[in-house]
């Protein structure tokens, strides 16, 4: 049996019951880890000694009965965009490439008292700006289904880590899909809870008001399980929410009769890829035939959402990565002449291209000539998405549509035309726009053997429905195609 091919929730009733060995576990993932790794570089950071001796203060407190929760014992990989005490946290990127935060995210602090063990921190595009993982100043990271691929991103090295079984959970962050698009393009299953939800305390800031933590696992009882345990009103963070209930396991329920579900026209037009349109419309009819309602309509001002998401994002950037200058912490350039040549060199030296193009981009839209015309239309744009949606929300419980228009790309090509990437995030940048919760279920598989992605969205605070529905489908799909590069 291999214990990494299980659940999280399977590995840690086994633990709990002392058939598993909490050690055993984490050298397991350990060893896929040095196995794997190699070729698809999923990992910045391997945190081999911190876990192991993690995992003997686990396993005591487990067999002390103090430790009884479903993740006690259980190996997670953490994006390298969130701070962990004593761990390097890079953010994929040459100017953090020293930093070693004193203080541990809120997200994360939540896994490690459930018992959860740290065993590394995985490659991301660079602050998460990106869709493919190539921008990682770490090297890119590799689709595990095929090498050739990207595993799409920022959170790509979270999903190849779940997907190539080199840990039995991660934690992802999502500014305008990067938990959702990556888990469609790796197989797994990731979830974007709404906006407030999980802490951003000790997550590194890309877009403040886009950015959201949330789990990648391997089905919808582990995302729902993850998410229950890291989610929760936390004062460190303002835009932390208090909510009545965060019972998401309860939703684990097989039953959709009657719920209604919205198909958005313009979702399934021009530019999405055959197959992927026909998994998604396929997935959709076992949701009808188990009693759902099906009907299509239109979702308005699409069009204008990646225009509206990257003013808003890359001006939050430019405002957020200015303390990323060589004073107080990180990257300095060895030889400067004065305190602004310190500035301009270290920052040209530490920041990657895409980094350096939102930077710039984000300055432009908030300078003081070019402010009305297009950042304060960017959030005009973003307050009419919301409208939108709240309006398709008082028909429909869900709104199913893909999380991508294609299958992984290959290597190198979404690069080398940076707009034909941001074109890419067009069905997932809405969510974020509009604060809303979205899950990516695996689906089908294309003609090249590439996983495809069914993305449920949600209202706010309706992340009980999503899993419901995701669970639904789930049950009667049944197994998924195993990922060929974990064996």
């Amino acid at each position: 049996m291999k214990l990494m091919s299980l659940t999280a929730t399977e590995l840690g009733k086994k633990i709990q019951s002392g058939e598993v060995k909490v050690v055993d576990a984490v050298n397991e993932a350990l060893a896929q880890i040095e196995a794997k790794d190699e070729t698809i570089n999923s990992f910045v950071t391997v945190n081999k000694e911190g876990a192991l001796k993690k995992a003997e203060e686990v396993q005591k407190l487990i067999d002390e009965g103090k430790l009884t929760g479903p993740l006690a014992g259980v190996p997670v990989a953490i994006k390298d965009n969130m701070c962990t005490t004593g761990i390097l946290t890079t953010c994929s990127s040459k100017i953090l490439g020293n930093f070693v935060p004193t203080f541990t995210a809120t997200a994360v602090e939540r896994l490690e008292e459930a018992g959860a063990i740290i065993i590394g921190k995985t490659n991301m595009d660079e602050f998460a700006m990106g869709s493919t993982t190539e921008t990682s100043a770490y090297g890119i990271t590799r689709n595990p289904w095929n090498t050739n691929h990207v595993p799409g991103g920022s959170s790509g090295g979270s999903c190849t880590a779940v997907a190539a079984e080199e840990c039995s959970f991660a934690l992802g962050s999502d500014t305008g899909g990067s938990i959702r698009q990556p888990s469609s393009f790796c197989g797994v299953t990731g979830i974007k809870p709404t906006y407030g939800t999980v802490s951003r305390y000790g997550l590194i800031a890309y877009g403040s008001s886009l950015d959201q933590i949330g789990p990648v696992a391997k089905d919808v009882t582990d995302v729902a399980t993850i998410l229950e345990v890291i989610s929760g009103y936390d004062q460190k963070d303002s835009t932390s929410v208090k909510r009545d209930n965060y019972d998401f396991t309860s939703a684990l329920v097989d039953d959709v009769n009657g719920l209604k579900i919205g198909i958005p026209k313009g979702y399934f037009g021009e530019g999405l890829d055959a197959e992927v349109k026909d998994s998604i419309l396929a997935a959709v009819e076992v949701l009808k035939s188990k009693g759902a309602i099906v009907e299509e309509f239109d979702l308005s001002l699409i069009e204008y959402a990646i225009p509206a998401y990257y003013v808003i994002a890359s001006a939050e950037a430019s405002s957020n990565l200015e303390r990323f200058d060589g004073v107080k912490y990180g990257y300095r350039t060895a030889e400067y002449n004065g305190l602004h040549n310190m500035y301009k060199k270290t920052r040209s030296e530490g920041f990657g291209e895409e980094v350096k193009r939102r930077i710039m981009l984000g300055s432009f839209v908030l300078s003081s000539g070019y402010y009305d015309a297009y950042y304060l239309k960017a959030l005009r744009t973003k307050a009419l998405i919301k409208k939108a949606f709240d309006e398709a929300f008082a028909k429909y419980d869900v709104i199913i549509g893909p999380a991508a228009p294609t299958t992984a790309p290959e290597i190198g090509k979404s690069l080398a035309d940076p707009i034909k990437m941001y074109l890419g995030d067009i069905y997932t940048i809405s969510v974020n726009l509009a604060g809303l919760p979205g899950i990516s279920v695996p689906c089908g598989v294309d003609s090249k053997g590439l996983p495809i992605g069914m993305q449920i969205i949600g209202n706010c605070f309706s992340e009980k429905t999503l899993i419901r529905t995701a669970y639904s489908y789930e049950q009667a799909r049944g197994d998924y195609k195993h990922c060929p590069s974990a064996e």
